[in-house]
């Protein structure tokens, strides 16, 4: 049986990012009274896709008067119209970013506070400034585990925090993927022979911050026996140029360039292991719907759910002889890395899932509900 949230949902972000459209738009179906989302539009140059049109959630749009930048520790933001969306969509409870910068977010619990209505944060965990504001709310839903703790860490009550690991894609639909071993062969390096090789998938932005050409060199330093093929999916600013590089240090890597749908499907489907060796990491989940084992580089704690030692492993972020040491342990196992990549299928299946962070959203509106 499905929780939902009996009344109307106020929901404030700074900004609704793309990828972030699909859980407002499931936290909307549990809502009776319907989602209400108020946001704005990010800097020019900060790389958000906005989510412009939603088809369950209503969305509408903010002024976001923004004084630095987003990266500084002195950004501040404050949302304009944010008391005549309050007075319209008239939400029976309301969910901020548990984020002090937002300068509006106290005009919005005042709102609430003077009509006894609650009020839940969400983050990460606390900002390394004053969070005052945070510990005055009725909850807060943290991103991960790590996050819940470090939220109880630091004095709230641990039954004001609530924990909905953070998901990207639904639960999947088609059954866990078949992996034949030995793999079908693939050109080795000079193309001139063939050899069974194990397939590395790379998924994301080609960008500084993922740390491409260490994954390159990493795959360059194993073994001949263990060398895999290399497969970068994604677009960027330097994808000509990491072509160029990996055509002189290791042309088993084929760059095809933004793909999506079936054709990325099917790259999912042929890979033996994913590979994420920087920040970031939106196609983790939708790999392990695939029954793929993954390697991530250590972050905010957002993948802990996500990568333990029974599907992945988990990087030390820059650390080239940390990737490398554990590519070649990846590799060396393939029966390893199948039951590895039965339970990543597991994981998003059952715990981890849009599913499963709508649900986990409206217990904890249910909770503090029920103490007002």
């Amino acid at each position: 049986m499905t929780d939902s949230f009996p009344g109307r949902l106020g929901l404030i972000q700074r900004v609704v990012p793309l990828y972030r459209a699909p859980f407002f738009e499931t936290l909307a179906t549990h809502c009776a009274g319907g989602l209400y989302l108020f946001a704005g539009d990010p800097l020019r140059g900060e790389g958000i896709d906005p989510a412009q049109n939603l088809q369950q959630a209503h969305l509408a749009r903010a002024e976001n008067l923004n004084l630095f930048s987003p990266a500084s520790p002195f950004y501040l933001c404050y949302q304009r119209g944010l008391l005549v969306w309050l007075e319209a969509a008239n939400p029976d409870a309301l969910i901020v970013e548990a984020n002090p910068r937002y300068l509006s977010s106290p005009v919005a619990v005042r709102w609430m506070r003077a009509r006894r209505r609650p009020v839940l944060g969400w983050g990460l965990g606390p900002p390394a400034g004053p969070w005052g504001f945070v510990r005055n709310l009725d909850g807060v839903i943290a991103y991960s585990a790590r996050g819940a703790a470090r939220y109880v860490a630091g004095g709230m009550d641990a039954k004001q925090v609530f924990c909905a690991p953070n998901a990207a894609s639904p639960a999947p639909a088609r059954p866990l993927p078949k992996r034949k071993s030995p793999l079908e062969a693939v050109p080795a390096a000079d193309e001139t022979e063939s050899a069974p090789r194990l397939v590395i998938l790379y998924v994301g932005r080609i960008q500084p911050r993922k740390r491409i050409p260490a994954l390159l060199a990493a795959c360059a330093a194993l073994p001949a026996h263990l060398q895999p093929r290399l497969v970068i999916v994604g677009e960027g600013a330097e994808r000509e140029s990491l072509a160029a590089l990996a055509r002189k240090t290791y042309p088993l890597a084929v760059f095809t360039g933004a793909l999506r749908g079936q054709a990325l499907a099917e790259q999912f489907r042929a890979a033996d292991l994913f590979v994420l060796p920087g920040t970031g990491g939106l196609a983790v989940q939708e790999a392990m719907s695939y029954g793929l084992p993954v390697i991530v580089a250590q972050g905010d704690g957002t993948q802990d759910d996500l990568v333990r030692p029974a599907n992945g492993w988990q990087v030390t972020p820059n650390d080239d002889a940390s990737l490398r040491e554990t590519l070649h342990e990846a590799l060396s196992d393939l029966a390893r890395l199948q039951r590895m990549g039965a339970e990543s299928y597991r994981i998003v299946r059952d715990e981890i899932n849009l599913e499963q962070m709508a649900q986990k959203f409206v217990q904890a509106l249910l909770a503090v509900q029920s103490k007002g």
